[in-house]
């Protein structure tokens, strides 16, 4: 959660959200005729905005739909007065793709990817555990990725398909073969998600017609994220929880498919460790929050334990650093 106050946008500003939101690589004249303004507002509403650092563009693909690396989740101990310095430390790093701290222990959240399980040991051991002020280190390998937050829509009322399949207990796709030349594009994408075409061929010294089929091909796929990335305060949802649920393994399918059908619902991933449950969930004010956890916690079957915690601040999102921590 911000230590500031979000910013106010009015109709307009949330209009250009939506339907970038729904389509990243729109362009203004779409955007403009979808909310019934002038090309130049929409560009000059966006660069506003842009350049302010409340929302941005990301394109990665995604290792663990792809099975490549090790993805895990960290629960950094720090002494007192230590916090603050760990979590961004951590935010530095690269191999970090989310840094945050949340009401309870003294403790910093990371999730990290590494190549594989002595990256990641080594990682833990020689890095982070050499940090002035840790204390002690709890990880866990998450073991399946169910949502992310593109899969949460907070200005659409349909769920995104992955969330769908999660929610139907249905597998997800097949992943998509990727070879250097998808890669290279999605490293141009990742500098400038709206990149054209044209000059995404001419900086990948390809035809036209194929820089746009390879897009085409990667946007159709949930191997590719490419969103808008919005801090949710700004989009009025300012108070964020993490909880963490133990489930019995006999309910563990049936969890999964109550807690994906949940809007509120952001991230949501299987692990190994005592908690099989870690999520994520965005809601508009404390008493949101608690209407959740009382309606939604109290409605599972198998649960062994659960623990929610309020992010105070946030230094990294999707891979990018906060600002001084948000």
């Amino acid at each position: 959660m911000s230590p500031e106050a979000p910013p106010l946008l009015d109709g307009v500003d949330h209009g250009v959200l939506r339907a970038l939101h729904r389509d990243p690589r729109a362009g203004f004249a779409e955007v403009a005729a979808s909310v019934g303004v002038h090309e130049r507002t929409v560009a000059r509403r966006l660069d506003r905005m842009t350049a302010a650092g409340h929302v941005r563009f990301t394109a990665a693909l995604i290792p663990e739909y792809q099975g490549e690396g090790i993805t895990a989740e960290l629960a950094v101990r720090c002494a007192p007065g230590r916090v603050h310095e760990t979590a961004l430390a951590l935010a530095r790093r690269p191999e970090t793709r989310s840094v945050e701290v949340a009401t309870g222990a003294l403790e910093v959240f990371a999730e990290l990817n590494a190549p594989g399980h002595e990256a990641l040991l080594a990682l833990v051991d020689t890095v982070v555990g050499r940090l002035d002020g840790v204390v002690d280190i709890h990880s866990a390998v998450v073991l399946r990725l169910l949502l992310t937050a593109a899969d949460w829509a907070p200005y659409d009322d349909e769920p995104t398909e992955v969330r769908r399949l999660v929610a139907a207990g249905a597998p997800l796709p097949s992943p998509i073969p990727v070879d250097d030349l998808d890669r290279a594009l999605v490293a141009l994408l990742h500098r400038d998600a709206r990149m054209s075409t044209t000059r995404l061929a001419r900086e990948l010294r390809v035809g036209e017609s194929t820089a746009r089929r390879r897009l085409a091909r990667l946007m159709t796929s949930h191997v590719l994220h490419l969103r808008l990335h919005a801090d949710p305060a700004v989009l009025g949802y300012p108070v964020e929880a993490r909880f963490r649920l133990g489930i019995a393994h006999s309910r563990l399918d049936r969890t999964i498919r109550q807690l994906a059908r949940e809007p509120a619902v952001r991230h949501l991933v299987v692990t190994t460790g005592g908690a099989a449950l870690l999520g994520y969930s965005s809601h508009r004010d404390i008493a949101g929050l608690h209407a959740f956890t009382t309606r939604v916690f109290a409605g599972l079957e198998g649960v062994t334990s659960a623990e929610t915690a309020l992010l105070m601040r946030t230094y990294k999102r999707a891979g990018i650093v906060e600002p001084q921590g948000r």
